[in-house]
Parts: structure tokens; C-alpha cells; sequence
């Protein structure tokens, strides 16, 4: 009689905390444009700046650094409502973040670009595309998104890809060398995303197996993968 398979060991997917210090933001040309408007704050050409790019490319962690420079508080776009208007300008700064045409209360949103005007306050939009493509309801609003100054992230070159993939590593207290990055860097698509989702299934798959994370066991799940 055939002798069972043991159990599978199951792995806890947790959250694995993440800086937003400016020390440990990776730049590099594909974001070198939105470092340079965090940091040249308050000389923006426009009181409200958009910070657009793709998922994971960064956009929080400019956020969180422009945030500390200016006091700004973080809103998340979805969350936005009237009520909250008033208060979220009490510093002069604000930052609305993941903003897309669906999902918002677009009359909040509105009246906070409204007063921040009238109270010459600061407000840092993101969002995965440009506001001006969005297809708001209110026309006023389409209107005023459409004026706001967008700086775009684009994919990372390989040396910051290589960079993000050591970064997210560590942060997650796993140990990568030369060999992995290497072989990540030519097997992954150039985009953030697919950084931080082959260093998670390097972790998941490691602690599973009770292996080291190395090149070997990359090979192995790529194969797996093709």
C-alpha cells in the first residue's frame, strides 16, 4: 500500500512593515522627477500636484516624505467626506491619496480643492493615471483636475530594479544574494509589482520548505512557473 503524502506545511501570509523615511527611498530615473517635487516644496508650480505611476512604484512613500517636510496629513481618496474637508487643511497641507473616478464622494473632494484655494493650502493628489482621465461626474471638478500639474513614475531601470528587490527583501528580514538578484532581474517583468511579488513568493516558498532563499530554489519555482 502506497504510503500517504505528509501534511503540506501552511505558511501565514503577514504583513511585513515598510519605511517611508526618506533615507530609505531608492531613486533612480524613473522617479528622480517626483523626488525633485517633494522636495522642492513650497515651490511647486501649483498649489495641487498629482504624483501619478503604476502600482507600487512608489507613490506612497513620496507621499509619506512630502508629508514630513510639509506636516501634510494623509487622506485615502475612498475615504474623503464632507465632514472631514475642514480638518484635513488644518496643517495647510494635504495629501489625497489613490484617487480614481469611481468609488469617492466627488463633491467632498470638490470642496476641498476649493477651499484649499481659498486658504492657499498645498494638496499632493496620487493616483495610477492622470486625473484628467478620469471621467468624473461633477464637471466642475473634471474641470479643475484636469488644470493640476501631473508628474509621472515610470518602470524602474534594472539598477533600481535590482536596488527595490534587495529593499523589499530586507524588509522583510530575508537575506538575498548577487545569484537571486541577478536571476529575479532577468526573469521578472521590469515593473514594481512583479518585484514585490517575486520577493513574497521567495519568502512564502522558502519558509514552506524550510530552504534557504537562494538561486537554486528561484530556478526551481520559475521552472514550476513556465
Amino acid at each position: 500500500m502506497a504510503a500517504l503524502p505528509g501534511p503540506r506545511q501552511l505558511v501565514l501570509a503577514l504583513d511585513h512593515a515598510e519605511s517611508f523615511a526618506r533615507d530609505d527611498f531608492l531613486p533612480g530615473p524613473s522617479n528622480e522627477a517626483g523626488l525633485a517635487l517633494v522636495e522642492r516644496w513650497p515651490d511647486w508650480p501649483s498649489p495641487v500636484m498629482a504624483l501619478v505611476g503604476p502600482e507600487g512604484s512608489g507613490k506612497s512613500h513620496l507621499a509619506a516624505i512630502w508629508a514630513a517636510l510639509s506636516g501634510a496629513r494623509i487622506l485615502s481618496a475612498r475615504l474623503l467626506d464632507e465632514a472631514d474637508v475642514p480638518r484635513a487643511l488644518t496643517t495647510g497641507a494635504v495629501v489625497i491619496e489613490d484617487l480614481a473616478a469611481d468609488g469617492i464622494d466627488e463633491r467632498a473632494l470638490f470642496h476641498l480643492l476649493n477651499l484649499a484655494r481659498e486658504q492657499e493650502a498645498s494638496v499632493l493628489l496620487t493616483a495610477r493615471s492622470a486625473p484628467a482621465g478620469h471621467a468624473f461626474r461633477i464637471a466642475d471638478l473634471a474641470s479643475r483636475l484636469r488644470a493640476v500639474p501631473v508628474v509621472a513614475l515610470t518602470p524602474p531601470d534594472e539598477t533600481l530594479l535590482r536596488a527595490l528587490i534587495v529593499k523589499l527583501a530586507a524588509d522583510r528580514q530575508l537575506r538575498v544574494d548577487e545569484a537571486l538578484v541577478s536571476f529575479l532581474v532577468t526573469r521578472i517583468e521590469r515593473s514594481y509589482a512583479a518585484a514585490r511579488a517575486a520577493v513574497a513568493l521567495i519568502d512564502r516558498e522558502a519558509m514552506r520548505l524550510k530552504r534557504p532563499p537562494t538561486r537554486a530554489l528561484a530556478a526551481e519555482l520559475w521552472r514550476d512557473r513556465a
